[in-house]
């Protein structure tokens, strides 16, 4: 089994690490209905992506 000669120092460790930190996700709002979504991706609340109608949503009853 590999064993490491030295050991790593703090800053070594620390910048190895600095791209481990999580980020807020990023929404856009939809141009069709103006609900916020991910970008690139079809809208949940209307079924839009690009302008083009994608998929058919039920409307949720009251």
């Amino acid at each position: 089994m590999a064993v490491p000669k030295r050991r790593q120092s703090k800053s070594r460790s620390r910048k190895r690490r600095s791209h481990d930190a999580l980020t807020a996700p990023v929404y856009t709002s939809c141009t069709n209905c103006g609900s916020l979504s991910r970008p690139h991706s079809v809208c949940s609340a209307c079924g839009t992506y690009k302008g083009v109608q994608i998929l058919k949503v039920k409307e949720k009853k009251k």
